[in-house]
């Protein structure tokens, strides 16, 4: 278990230019964007906070957001010290792409992009995927993340070799309904490996950071611990917007029976064992 890397998981938009059908948001939260002056005033936030932090981007879809490349990424790059990290259905421009890359050159973490074959097909976005992996540092962690349909096992192992066959990381995301997994029928086990943080395993009692080194900031700047504090609409932090962001002094105990996103585990925030 490392030491803690300080994230916040930014929702830059809610609205996506796509409308997968077992996307895990409803139609209802999946629109509105930021104006300028929340941008503008997030990323005075987000320059105050100590040390350095990753600002994870996220919506709907950042790309999708007229302002992501004109305000956004250069105010993260000019304002703050951050690390930048982005989860993207990939449906930028290859120009876009070309600039985003040149941006965020040497502070650019992780970049995920999430396959989506109800929009796409396998052959465009894995020849997209390819030349991108071209355009960053070499120490960028390129990830392709893919949902696991039921039903659709198949499908999803094709995916798999193929984008494995060209090099490229590929990781299953385990299907979840209200943060809780679905049941499949087949070899699943196959497809997400050991990876008991995919499952939305229980951490409850466990020192957590979430809400001191960890906290997801929603598109109107609402500021939530963790997502599950977000769906009980407990772990509430304060806003960006206004000024009433606190986060918390240190670990507390995890009050919660579930942890359905991989980020806290993933970024050392769980403290003790992690199975």
């Amino acid at each position: 278990m490392g030491e803690p890397r300080p994230t916040v998981e930014w929702q830059v938009a809610g609205a996506c230019n796509y409308d997968c059908t077992y996307c895990i948001q409803s139609p209802r939260y999946r629109r509105g964007r930021p104006v300028r002056e929340q941008l503008d005033q997030a990323l005075t936030v987000f320059s105050g906070l100590p040390g350095k932090w990753e600002i994870k981007c996220s919506g709907g879809e950042a790309f999708a957001h007229p302002l992501f490349m004109e305000v956004v990424v250069p105010g993260l790059m000019d304002r703050t010290v951050h690390d930048i990290s982005i989860l993207t259905n990939f449906s930028a421009s290859h120009a876009d792409l070309m600039r985003f890359a040149h941006l965020t050159r040497g502070r650019l973490r992780v970049f995920s992009a999430s396959l989506h074959l109800e929009f796409t097909r396998l052959e465009d976005f894995a020849q997209k995927a390819s030349w991108f992996v071209d355009q960053l540092d070499g120490d960028v962690d390129f990830v392709v993340n893919q949902v696991v349909l039921p039903g659709r096992l198949d499908e999803v192992r094709a995916c798999r070799d193929e984008l494995e066959d060209r090099g490229l990381r590929w990781f299953a995301q385990w299907l979840k309904v209200k943060g809780r997994p679905v049941e499949y029928e087949g070899d699943i086990e196959g497809l997400v490996g050991e990876r008991p943080a995919n499952r939305s395993p229980s951490f409850q009692g466990r020192p957590c950071h979430a809400g001191h080194l960890y906290f997801t900031v929603d598109k109107d700047g609402t500021a939530w611990s963790c997502r599950t504090a977000k769906r009980t609409r407990e772990g509430h932090l304060g806003n960006l917007l206004d000024g009433s962001l606190r986060l918390n002094t240190g670990p507390v105990p995890c009050p919660y029976d579930i942890c359905p996103c991989t980020v806290p585990v993933n970024r050392g925030m769980v403290r003790g064992p992690v199975p």
